[in-house]
């Protein structure tokens, strides 16, 4: 009965889409959400994640609100946040933005902040905020030039994706993988489970 449910994914990002698909779930929508990420003062990372993420959702609610299409739909979103302590670093756009992520980053611990939200058919909001520490070695200079040469870092929180060249700087890591990459796989399924959303029957036949 579940499979007549579809879900929205509030976001346009590859990395989530194929998470998502590396669990068997194909998203019925992409729906990327134009909000004001900048934190407000004094913010924590683990508050910006969480709120991001809720905005996300309420504005994809919001947006499919009168289209009946879509009625009766769940919608995932998720936000990440990279952090040195509670200095937040943002998507890098520039190549002085990432210079100046992978000089903090290099040879010290960050924390990697994803909040999760899930808004079911109901209209229930539904979230989990995942936490993952990483540890960067210490990069040389030329390291950190031909990573802003590779462009890996356009557009990724903390200028670095660690699915890409970058995880060859992370020397440890305590906590999700999935969740520096994007989105936590655990914990995203764990609350599509627990509300309705029968994740394991979408799974292919061999």
């Amino acid at each position: 009965m579940a499979l007549k449910y579809k879900l929205i994914l509030a976001s346009g990002s590859p990395r989530r889409v194929d998470l998502l698909n590396q669990a068997g779930i194909e998203p019925s929508r992409l729906m990327p959400m134009d909000i004001d990420e900048a934190p407000k003062k004094s913010e924590h990372p683990r508050s910006l994640a969480r709120r991001l993420s809720a905005e996300k959702a309420e504005a994809a609610l919001a947006a499919i609100k009168s289209d009946i299409t879509w009625k009766g739909s769940y919608i995932l979103s998720a936000d990440t946040v990279v952090a040195v302590g509670r200095r937040i670093l943002g998507k890098a756009e520039f190549a002085d933005e990432a210079l100046s992520s992978l000089h903090l980053l290099s040879g010290r611990n960050h924390m990697v902040y994803t909040g999760v939200c899930l808004v079911t058919p109901d209209r229930k909001i539904r979230q989990k905020i995942v936490e993952t520490k990483v540890r960067f070695k210490r990069l040389s200079g030329f390291e950190i030039e031909n990573y802003l040469a590779s462009g890996q870092w356009r557009g990724k929180a903390g200028a670095y994706g660690i699915q890409g060249l970058a995880g060859t700087f992370v020397q440890k890591m305590v906590g999700s993988y999935t969740n520096v990459v994007g989105l936590p796989l655990y914990e995203t399924v764990l609350l599509l489970t627990g509300e309705g959303f029968d994740v394991h029957s979408r799974w292919p036949e061999g």
